[in-house]
């Protein structure tokens, strides 16, 4: 009580005692009788009626302390010690005693004490807070009051009504949270507080006002952590309120509460707080401002969080429509001028960040086709502000996948309706649109100029209907000329709209309009750049910035053509200005000129030869780099001073952006903003990387990428290193909240963003620098990381280029998964385990990331290779999982973003390995490792730093083949139970490793693979095992089909047929270097593959047909010794002819009947052995010694003959030639060139038969075109003079040796074995041969033979045709050789000599030698006219 009360207690404290407090003195009385229930009834109901007697209820509730101030005394009649429902009991009986005697109602008279007291709450904290929230005493006391209040609710004794009357009239001095209060405690509900005040504006204006001041004062209890809670919940619950009641339906409910001013005071509220958030955008309020903070909160109320308790889910997206419709009519004052020259200014990136969270709030709601449709709706139904409507357009394609396809289909509606109704405010629409969501780029949305071009650059565009139609287009585009920026008006003039021929003054007339308005602009239509892209959202480029680009675009195109570049040569004619004024001034840039000529040399040089480069700016040019090169010391010292402060500033931005998408990645409640700083993350990093928005970058169709030397520029690897940290990172920050699949699109967008194609080359460069040369050094966070950028740039391969790998640089490309798998080679040891790590990491993120979605989509995120290579490490490296697998299913797949030990990474792969999806997939013929690939892989393999040891290795290979590959069907790429299938899968393999790019990860030798590399030669022992499995068949070997060849051959032949014919430079080498594979083949396999077995019933000759065509046909031509095999390729026949003998019952008769068939269908073999006879034959002799019975006759013929001609160039007695005259002619000929002097034998030539001198002279005719081919191998003037002398002979003798020269497969005779015993290109230099011998002819002789002039016009017109074809290669060497080679002429005297020779040997010709030169002139006689002239007039004919 108070302290006036206290002079009537009944306590009085005596002259030695103090005074008792009242309630003592009770307690005192209690404690002294005896407890009588009538007594204590009778003396309650005495101390009530005192008590009313003196009751003041202003101090019933208020306890006045002193004269200044009030305080609440409720606490106190229902402390702890009492009974509350005693107080709350005697405060209600009070009441309604007053009210009693007042002659009121108790309910309104509790109704005013309560607002009073309340308002009393409200106003104890004005003086120290001027904000809308209680502090903690004032809670404290409204707790108590609130207590009170629910008793008098609960007994009858308070009036709602009367008690919201009564605030309202004291309205100025409630708090928000008090009220919020009275809503939450279920005293007074908001919508009865709304319905209850007669004024709506001030209702309105209040609320509005009080929000205003919750959300400032909302951020400052953030930011001190004091209350925050309470401002949330007050904040989010009075939106909610007025989302509900302001935006449902028309229902009973709502009819019965009076809903007219209560949806009306929630939307006016609603819209008033928005209205305030868009103007303090509007007149650019700032950063940490009272004003920023409070419309940052407000903002915050539209997240989904707010909306997720409202039942009726109808009513958030009828809210969002209504503030979007807002936000999009907000102050339409723009004009759709304004908007054409300042939409690039609201770009995603551009607009203020709180506008642009508000939007990616609101669009959680709708839809994308919703979203599309309602902007559709507004535009159509309402004036806009343009700024707010092209900044929510860029809003919704960055922020959804999905819209760039549904904006382009609005996009053909708008149009369609333009042209139907000749709408002009469709056509604006359309364009404004269009342009906005293009300036988002290419990543998100096709370029506009792909978009017109599409548009309106064929017939069935909407444009082309009729005349009107096109007036109202051309009229369109005219209107906008002075407004447009000059980018979009190069599309329209570079890509016109197609229209009818008699329409076309239409087009004609606006391009003069617009090329005038470049030309003001300063951007003329001339100075385009060769290259430069116009799907570039910013303005055209400086010419001489643009002109560097096409330089560099035209240095690349000439570097893998070898060839001007078109569109070179049409600016050097078409639009010399800019090419002159431009481009070859940035091409002709003064440097320091590399000793041998770069790219960008001969570029210049090929230009100055095509006089596309004039005389006297050439001649600057190269005075300049003159001088440059005196002064390179100083000039280089220069030009390593970079001024790092305006990069390192750029880096910093980037650095900051990158960490706030880190934060927001961080934070759940922040995912809203990812797609937010994605977007300032590509900005900023095109500012690190030097590009301005106005630059146009040209996107090479394929990249060229060194493997063996990757390298970048300093600031290119300091921006990926932070792009490809900042991934990693990310990718572990959103995996420690989520699995991959229920992280967002965070990654994808980061990857089209950053990884775009400007930046493409260097990230796979890097990529390349740390997969391939640090794999193994890498932590799991980086693995794993890396492994998801791997799998999203696979994902989005389409639009990717493909990847050119060297040296050497090959024409056909790598897709990107192709590519990644390049870079993790299985050679050793540490590679094969980072290649498990990897491909663990990668495709566990693919099957957690995409598992939701179609098959086809999974399938486009997974890499067949790095599949392929996981099955293939898992297989070589864990002996359990070559055990067949169980139907155990892992219950989640090993996606662990931790940091993982070795052991960890194991146990990762096998869960992987035994996982249902994995297996399923690898069943599928795409992700399937058949026999093939696993060749392929095995063969990269280098034994001395394997995992594997020798004997581990081996049983690997042999489980692999015969175990797992071998019984597999073939349509799932295995051999399907036949040995001779992976015989052959084994060689085709082999060759396709020899010949693959591959080959430069070992050496730069072209024989790598079967010439002792590493890695080869555990799969050619595989390959000997399965030879001399085969060849140990049972009955019928498998190595041998029908026709009794190896199989081996019929992989030869069909590999042969599949090779590009001709005799071009490039078609030779590759057949050649695909023979030497072959041969290199043949000899590391059993001799007996070369010869088929003969049939040990009866003696047959060995099957050599199929090595006898292979001989025939290609190596002949590549026979490099004028007539003979190699040494190693003809000891291994002879060594299979001998072993297949054995295996016959008469070895000496199965010799002969061999050897016999050698002489007719491949004498090549036999010319070899005498060749290489003195190797040969201990070999040979040592292993016959072995078989019974004597040597075979064929062996004896070639004893016989190489004798013959050991004694022929000795003292001693030459005997007769011996057997074959072909046979001792070759024998004597290759003595003679192993002697390497002049001997008595070369003057005894003339004692020799005349068909052995005929043959002798073939062959050192075939040494002489041999000496022009190889001029090191062969001595020219020794085999000129062999000839001369050979030739002397046979002209002494009257021999014909004229037919040498005109050898035919037909001929029985000679050209049956001659033409077989050499290379098709040595036959076709006989022309050169034959008149480098003019000197040594027997002229009067020869014109007396008839068939001398058709033979010598003949093979003179075969020398034409030589230099006709361009194969002048015998001829390039004697001309380079012509100094000195004295005495000899160079090809052009060559060629003139022989026809100075036939046209005075024409008329001394008898007449009848003219008689067959009509079907030759006829046929090739246009070649020299005057020799067709002067030999028709010696006929007769002229």
């Amino acid at each position: 009580m108070s302290d006036s009360r206290e002079s009537d207690g009944p306590s009085d404290p005596g002259p030695r005692g103090r005074r008792r407090a009242w309630a003592e003195l009770l307690a005192g009385r209690v404690r002294r009788q005896k407890l009588d229930p009538e007594r204590e009834q009778k003396l309650q109901e005495s101390a009530l009626s005192l008590l009313r007697s003196h009751l003041n209820l202003n101090h019933l509730l208020l306890e006045v302390e002193g004269p200044p101030r009030k305080q609440l005394c409720l606490n106190q009649l229902i402390d702890g010690e009492a009974c509350a429902d005693l107080s709350s009991s005697f405060i209600g009986s009070a009441l309604r005693d007053q009210a009693s005697r007042l002659g009121v109602p108790v309910a309104v008279l509790s109704s005013q004490m309560v607002a009073s007291s309340l308002v009393q709450i409200c106003e104890a904290g004005a003086e120290t807070s001027q904000g809308v929230l209680l502090d903690s005493e004032q809670r404290n006391k409204l707790s108590s009051l609130l207590e009170v209040t629910r008793y008098l609710l609960t007994h009858s004794m308070f009036s709602r009504l009367s008690f919201c009357q009564e605030l309202w009239k004291v309205q100025d001095s409630l708090l928000l949270e008090a009220v919020w209060h009275l809503h939450t405690e279920n005293i007074v509900s908001l919508q009865e507080l709304l319905e209850s005040h007669a004024d709506v504006q001030a209702m309105v204006a209040w609320l509005s006002r009080s929000l205003q001041c919750l959300c400032e004062q909302s951020e400052q209890t953030e930011a001190s952590g004091q209350h925050a809670d309470t401002a949330r919940a007050v904040l989010s619950d009075f939106v909610q309120m007025f989302v509900l009641r302001g935006f449902q339906e028309n229902s009973g409910l709502r009819r019965n509460v009076e809903p007219e001013r209560t949806p009306q005071i929630a939307v006016a509220v609603l819209q008033r707080m928005l209205a305030f958030a868009l103007e303090a955008l509007a007149a650019g309020v700032q950063e940490e401002s009272s004003v920023h903070n409070a419309v940052k909160c407000w903002f915050s109320v539209f997240s989904g969080r707010t909306y997720r308790s409202m039942i009726p889910t109808d009513c958030p997206k009828r809210f969002v429509r209504h503030s979007l419709t807002q936000i999009l009519t907000h102050k339409p004052v723009l004009k759709v001028s304004d908007a054409v020259q300042r939409q690039k200014e609201w770009s995603f990136a551009r607009t203020h960040p709180l506008l642009t969270s508000l939007y990616r709030r609101l669009f959680i709601i709708l839809s994308p086709e919703e979203l599309v449709g309602h902007l559709q709706d507004v535009l159509e139904t309402h004036e806009v502000n343009w700024q707010h409507v092209l900044s929510c357009v860029s809003a919704l394609v960055t922020c959804f996948q999905e819209a760039q396809q549904l904006v382009i289909d609005w996009a053909a509606r708008l149009l369609a309706r333009a042209f139907e109704s000749f709408d002009l405010d469709s056509m604006v629409t359309v364009f404004l649109v269009v342009r906005q969501a293009a300036l988002e780029g290419p990543s998100v949305f096709l370029s506009y100029a792909d978009w017109f071009q599409a548009s309106f650059g064929s017939a069935r565009g909407p444009h082309s209907c009729s005349k009107k139609s096109l007036v109202f287009f051309f009229k369109f585009l005219s209107d906008l000329v002075p407004f447009e920026a000059p980018r979009y008006l190069q599309v329209h003039i570079l890509h016109p709209p197609l229209i009818p021929s008699k329409y076309r003054s239409l087009l004609t007339d606006y391009v003069s309009l617009a090329r005038t308005r470049l030309a003001d602009l300063k951007f003329p239509i001339e100075n385009l750049g060769l290259y430069e892209d116009l799907s570039a959202a910013g303005n055209v480029t400086e010419p001489h910035s643009q002109a560097s680009q096409d330089v560099e675009k035209a240095v690349t195109v000439f570097e893998h053509t070898g060839r001007i570049p078109v569109a070179v040569m049409e600016a050097s004619i078409f639009r010399r200005s800019y090419y002159v004024a431009h481009f070859l001034p940035a091409l002709l840039t003064p440097r320091v000129l590399p000793k041998h000529p770069d790219s960008r040399a001969a570029f210049i040089e090929s230009l100055k030869r095509a006089d596309k480069i004039p005389s006297s700016l050439y001649s600057t040019y190269r005075q300049a780099c003159s001088m440059a090169e005196e002064k390179k010391p100083t000039n280089a010292a220069q030009g390593m001073k970079v001024d790092p402060g305006c990069a390192e500033g750029r880096l910093g931005l980037l650095t900051a952006a990158l960490q706030e998408l880190r934060a927001a990645l961080t934070d759940p409640a922040q995912y809203d903003d990812v797609s937010a700083q994605v977007a300032v993350v590509s900005e900023r990093l095109s500012s690190a990387l030097g590009l301005s928005e106005d630059d146009s970058i040209c996107e090479a169709s394929k990249i060229q990428l060194s493997v063996c030397s990757p390298e970048l520029e300093q600031r290119e690897q300091k921006v990926v290193d932070l792009l490809l940290t900042s991934f990693c990172q990310n990718l572990m920050v959103a995996s420690s909240f989520a699995p991959p699949d229920r992280q967002g699109s965070w990654a994808t967008r980061f990857v089209t963003a950053t990884c775009a194609r400007t930046l493409l080359p260097a990230v796979l460069t890097r990529l390349c620098q740390l997969l391939r040369y640090q794999g193994p050094s890498l932590g799991a966070a980086h693995v794993l990381g890396l492994a998801a950028l791997a799998v999203h740039l696979s994902k989005a391969r389409p639009a990717l280029p493909e990847v050119l790998v060297g040296p050497p640089f090959l024409a056909g490309g790598l897709s990107i998964p192709e590519f990644f798998s390049s870079l993790l080679p299985c050679g050793n040891r540490e590679s094969l385990l980072f290649c498990l790590r990897f491909c663990t990491a990668a495709i566990s993120y693919s099957l957690c990331k995409f598992s939701c979605q179609s098959r086809d989509a999974m399938y486009s995120c997974l890499s067949p290779c790095l599949m392929k290579k996981f099955q293939f490490v898992v297989l070589r490296l864990f002996s359990e999982a070559r055990d067949p697998l169980s139907r155990e299913d892992a219950a989640s797949l090993p996606w662990r973003p931790l940091y993982l030990s070795p052991t960890d990474w194991q146990r990762a792969a096998l869960c992987l390995w035994r996982h249902t999806t994995f297996l399923e997939l690898s069943k599928e013929k795409e992700f399937h490792l058949t026999y093939r690939d696993w060749l392929q892989l095995e063969l990269e393999i280098q034994p001395e730093v394997d995992s594997l040891s020798d004997t581990e290795r081996r049983d690997f290979q042999q489980w692999a083949i015969y175990e797992h590959f071998l019984p597999e069907p073939r349509t799932t790429g295995g051999c399907d139970g036949d040995l001779g299938v992976a015989f052959t899968g084994i060689v085709d393999t082999l060759l396709d490793f020899c010949h693959s790019s591959r080959s430069y990860e070992h050496s730069e030798n072209s024989d790598l693979v079967l010439g002792g590399c590493v890695g080869n030669r555990d799969i050619f022992s595989r390959l000997q095992e399965m030879a001399v499995d085969l060849e140990q068949g049972p009955t019928a070997p498998h190595g041998r089909p029908p026709s009794g060849g190896h199989l081996l051959f019929g992989v030869f032949c069909r590999r042969l047929q599949a090779l590009a014919s001709g005799w071009d430079v490039a078609s030779r080498l590759q057949r050649q270097r695909e023979l030497l594979t072959y041969k290199r083949i043949l000899l590391v396999l059993p001799p007996s593959v070369l010869i088929g077995s003969p049939r040990v019933e009866q003696p047959t000759a060995p099957d050599c047909n199929e090595f006898f065509h292979l001989v025939n046909s290609e190596l002949r031509n590549s026979c490099f010794h004028g007539g003979a095999l190699t040494h190693d390729i003809t000891v291994h026949f002879f060594r299979g002819l001998l072993s297949a003998c054995s295996r016959s019952t008469d070895p000496s008769l199965a010799a002969d009947l061999a050897l016999s068939t050698c002489q007719t269908q491949c004498p090549l073999l036999l010319t070899s052995a005498l060749l290489w006879w003195p190797r040969l034959e201990p070999e040979l002799h040592c292993r016959w010694r072995s078989f019974p019975g004597p040597s075979p006759r064929g062996l004896q013929m070639l004893r016989e003959a190489q004798q013959f001609a050991r004694s022929f160039i000795s003292p001693d007695v030459t005997p007769p030639a011996p057997g074959l005259a072909w046979v001792s002619a070759a024998a004597l000929y290759f003595t003679v060139q192993r002697a390497g002097t002049e001997s008595r034998g070369l003057e005894e030539l003339g004692s020799l038969r005349e068909e052995v001198l005929v043959f002798l002279f073939f062959f050192s005719l075939m040494g002489l075109v041999s000496s022009h081919l190889t001029p090191h191998a062969v001595d020219a003037p020794r085999a000129l003079d062999l000839c001369a002398k050979v030739l002397g002979c046979l002209q002494k003798r009257t021999a014909s040796w004229l037919q040498l020269f005109q050898l035919t497969e037909t001929d029985a005779g000679l050209g049956c074995v001659l033409l077989r015993l050499v290379p098709d290109q040595l036959i076709s230099l006989l022309p050169v041969a034959f008149y480098r011998l003019l000197p040594y002819f027997d002229g009067d002789a020869l014109i007396r033979e008839d068939a001398f002039l058709h033979v010598a016009v003949d093979l003179y017109l075969q020398l034409l045709r030589l230099f006709v074809a361009g194969d002048t290669s015998a001829l390039s060497v004697l001309a380079d050789r012509s100094q000195e080679l004295q005495g000899q002429d160079d090809p052009v005297g060559l060629v003139t000599k022989a026809r100075l020779f036939l046209l005075q040997s024409i008329p001394r010709c008898p007449r009848k030698s003219l008689s067959n030169m009509a079907e030759l002139l006829a046929t090739h006689g246009d070649r020299d006219p005057e020799l067709r002239a002067t030999l028709l007039r010696a006929a007769g004919y002229a």
